[in-house]
C-alpha cells in the first residue's frame, strides 16, 4: 500500500484519495445480497474499441458478450486471445443498434457523439473513464464491474492489482530510464509511461511533461541507465526514415544501455494490464537476489 500512497499524488484532492481508501476497503467479502438481481444485469453486451475490449473480456462471462470492435484480436490488445471466436461489430452507431445489445462499453469507438445516440435508441451506455495512474485504473476496474454486473470478477481484479503494486519495493536510488517506441517519441509526467516507470521504482529519463521526441541532442551527453522498448515487437508501428529511433545516437542507446522490451499491448491503453510493464521493468532493472525485487523475484 506504500507505493499506491506514493502514487496518490496525481489525485485531485485529499477527498479523492480518500475515496480510493473506501475502495480498496470494500475489496473483501460482500455482505449477501450485493450482487444485482439477474434480471438487471445486461446479457447482450457490446464493446465499441480495444480499450473497451479489455474491460468487457476480462469482466463478463463469452455468453454475456454480444460483439467486441475489430481491434480485439489486434496483437496492442492485452485480451486478444480471450477475442478469439466472438463476433466483431465496426463502432458505427448504426451497425451497434441493429444487433440490440442491452448495454454498450465505450472508451471512444464510435465518436463524441455516440453516448448520446445510443441513448436516444434506449441502449445503456457505461463510458470507461480516463485511467492515467493507478488509482483511477482501480476505480476504472470497479465501476466497469458494476456496470457490467460482475462486481465480484472485478474486485477480483482490484485485489490482485493490488497486491502486484504491494509487492514491488520502494527503491533507495532510482535508475534512469528512457520510454522508447519505433516511432520516436517519449513521455514525461502526467502520462500512463511515467506511472509505469515510477510504479517500477525508477526516475524517468525525461522530466517534460507530455509527449516528445526522443530527446538526441540531451543522450549525445548524458544517457539513461536503461531503455524501456516499446512496440518494438510489432510491425505496423515503424514509420518512417526520418524517425528519431533511427539516428545514430538513439542506435547507439539501443546497442549499449540495458534495454527492457515492453510489450505495446501492455500499456496501449490504462488497465490492471500496466502491471506486467511494471514488473518486467521492476525485474530488469534489479536482477533477481537483490533484496530490492524479493518477492516479486521468488514468483518468477
Amino acid at each position: 500500500m506504500a507505493l499506491l500512497a506514493r502514487l496518490s499524488h496525481r489525485l485531485p484532492s485529499r477527498g479523492g484519495w480518500l475515496a480510493l481508501a473506501v475502495l480498496l476497503a470494500g475489496c473483501g467479502e460482500q455482505p449477501a445480497g450485493v450482487l444485482p438481481e439477474p434480471s438487471g444485469i445486461p446479457q447482450r453486451i457490446v464493446s465499441l474499441d480495444y480499450c473497451a475490449d479489455q474491460y468487457v473480456l476480462r469482466l463478463v462471462e463469452r455468453a454475456r458478450i454480444l460483439a467486441v470492435s475489430p481491434d480485439a484480436r489486434r496483437e496492442f490488445s492485452y485480451m486478444r486471445t480471450a477475442a478469439d471466436g466472438l463476433p466483431s461489430v465496426r463502432p458505427v452507431v448504426e451497425d451497434v443498434i441493429v444487433r440490440k445489445p442491452d448495454l454498450v462499453v465505450r472508451s471512444y469507438g464510435g465518436g463524441p457523439q455516440a453516448t448520446a445516440m445510443f441513448e436516444r435508441a434506449g441502449i445503456a451506455v457505461h463510458q470507461l473513464g480516463w485511467a492515467d495512474d493507478f488509482p483511477s485504473i482501480l476505480r476504472t476496474i470497479q465501476a466497469t464491474a458494476e456496470a457490467v454486473g460482475s462486481i465480484a470478477e472485478g474486485q477480483k481484479v482490484v485485489q490482485e492489482t493490488t497486491k502486484r503494486i504491494a509487492r514491488i519495493s520502494e527503491q533507495p536510488a532510482a535508475p534512469t530510464a528512457l520510454y522508447m517506441t519505433p516511432a520516436g517519441v517519449t513521455s514525461g509526467p502526467g502520462s500512463l509511461i511515467h506511472t509505469m516507470l515510477d510504479a517500477a521504482g525508477l526516475q524517468n529519463f525525461e522530466a517534460r511533461s507530455g509527449w516528445w521526441p526522443i530527446p538526441l541532442e540531451r543522450l549525445a551527453y548524458e544517457q539513461p541507465d536503461l531503455i524501456a522498448a516499446a512496440f518494438f515487437e510489432s510491425a505496423t508501428n515503424h514509420p518512417h526514415a526520418w524517425s528519431a529511433t533511427r539516428h545514430p545516437v538513439a542506435q547507439s542507446q539501443l546497442r549499449t544501455r540495458e534495454v527492457i522490451p515492453i510489450q505495446g499491448a501492455w500499456t496501449a491503453c490504462g488497465g490492471w494490464f500496466l502491471m506486467d510493464a511494471v514488473e518486467a521493468l521492476s525485474k530488469g532493472a534489479r536482477p533477481c537476489g537483490s533484496e530490492s525485487v524479493g518477492e516479486l523475484c521468488a514468483q518468477g
